[in-house]
């Protein structure tokens, strides 16, 4: 497959923007990439991107498939605090979630990620009545759109000791499965609720579990104040400090959210090599306040970008990155370097501690994950300028072609993957009626 005519943005260590350019693809990865010129014969299939940017896919470094049948529920009491969010509506949801509900809630938002140019997501899962066998289905649902993903359960206390047991036994059956089958498209992290609804006993069964399997972990940290009241109080240390005496830490985890960080959990992020997972518009919705990411990133943290499900569109999160930072700083010239590399740079150095070929990077050698964006620069556009032009231009553009692993998933914005979207929303609105009458 060649891909010709468009404008180039490499990203990766030296992000480049190229100019009549073509790149090859072949086997899944990207064969070539060089001026058009070099380009003889004809390859299978060629896709002109006139007018368009050739970018690598999005990556989303914290996601909640299950949170899709949620839409529009209006069943849950007003909460006043995070807490009372958890015990109202999440708790209240995941409860009641069956197998067939968690690959339909996975269904939809990969297809809707497909349309956003986001081809790699790791997800944090939860159906504390429904855990064997969950992350395989989610695992369809991959498999069948033809992304990527990294998935895991949601170990925690808070169903009991059985239910605890078997976010262990899943978690560990998943992480032992990727590892045999080798399959790129397919990830697994040892998922942690947070530490204010684990154990002692039960966080060092899975520090064990994990570290066993040489797996990093994916976890819920201090995302709330309450998080880090409850394990002073109980524990007598911060959040960050208790996850590091169990060895949960690491360059494998993702400690999503870090709202409510002190300077030295900072610095113990830092030397474990532990990346963040920052998720502004989640974390203003649910008032736990704004992640210091300018902070971390002095610190010498690697802080990526995730959605927590508010949305599978990168795009709009980022921006939201950069309004929370001056918003929080009270200065509107702060932020823009640290926020906009969450995504563009940052997450696939988080992804590629996992993927191999690499992910979010084009370049000869790396995985054909390319998106294929409209967008006609109305200024100059160049390495010094693309950030900008991401931020205020490309940003409010459209996605015209989505292509994961050398697969084209989206072309001319119609999908390519053999699943009728409406037919899937047709059966989710179905099941959905049935959860909304259960919750």
């Amino acid at each position: 497959m060649l891909i010709k005519n468009g404008i180039v943005v490499t990203l990766g260590e030296e992000n480049r923007v190229l100019y009549n350019h073509a790149i090859l693809c072949e086997g899944g990865l990207i064969k070539k990439i060089a001026p058009q010129k070099e380009f003889k014969g004809k390859p299978g299939k060629v896709i002109d991107a006139k007018g368009k940017v050739i970018m690598p896919g999005f990556i989303n470094t914290h996601m909640h498939f299950y949170s899709t049948m949620v839409r529009g529920l209006g069943k849950a009491a007003p909460s006043k605090d995070f807490q009372e969010v958890l015990e109202n509506l999440w708790w209240r949801l995941d409860k009641k979630l069956t197998l067939a509900d968690s690959y339909y809630s996975a269904l939809l938002p990969m297809i809707d990620a497909i349309k956003r140019g986001t081809t790699t997501l790791i997800d944090h899962h939860a159906s504390p009545f429904a855990v064997r066998g969950s992350l395989g289905k989610i695992a369809e649902a991959v498999k069948e759109t033809g992304l990527r993903a990294s998935l895991c359960y949601e170990l925690s206390d808070r169903d009991g000791a059985k239910i605890a047991q078997e976010g262990i036994d899943e978690n560990v059956a998943f992480i032992k499965r990727c590892a045999k089958e080798k399959d790129e498209h397919l990830k697994a992290l040892f998922g942690l609720h947070a530490s204010f609804t684990i154990t002692d006993a039960t966080m060092a069964k899975a520090a064990e579990a994990g570290q066993g399997l040489g797996a990093g972990f994916h976890v819920h940290t201090a995302e709330a104040k309450s998080d880090q009241d409850f394990n002073e109080k109980t524990f007598g240390m911060r959040v960050v400090e208790r996850l590091n005496k169990f060895g949960i830490l690491g360059p494998k985890t993702i400690a999503a959210h870090c709202v409510h960080v002190s300077d030295a959990e900072m610095d113990i992020l830092r030397d474990t090599g532990t990346a963040v997972a920052h998720n502004p518009q989640s974390n203003m919705n649910n008032a736990v306040g704004v992640a210091d990411i300018i902070k971390l990133t002095e610190k010498g943290v690697l802080v990526g970008l995730g959605t927590d499900a508010m949305t599978v569109n990168m795009l709009e999160e980022v921006r939201v990155a950069l309004w929370a930072q001056h918003l929080s700083h009270n200065n509107p010239s702060v932020g823009f370097m640290e926020a906009l590399s969450t995504l563009m740079f940052n997450n696939a150095k988080i992804a590629n501690r996992y993927w191999n070929p690499q992910v979010g990077v084009l370049k000869e050698g790396s995985a054909a994950d390319i998106i294929l964006m409209d967008y006609y620069p109305p200024t100059p556009f160049n390495e010094n300028t693309f950030l900008g032009h991401l931020g205020f231009g490309l940003s409010q553009s459209f996605v015209d072609t989505t292509i994961c692993a050398g697969k084209v998933l989206m072309e001319g914005k119609k999908l390519k993957i053999g699943v009728d979207e409406e037919e899937v929303a047709a059966k989710s609105l179905e099941l959905s009626k049935k959860l909304w009458e259960r919750f």
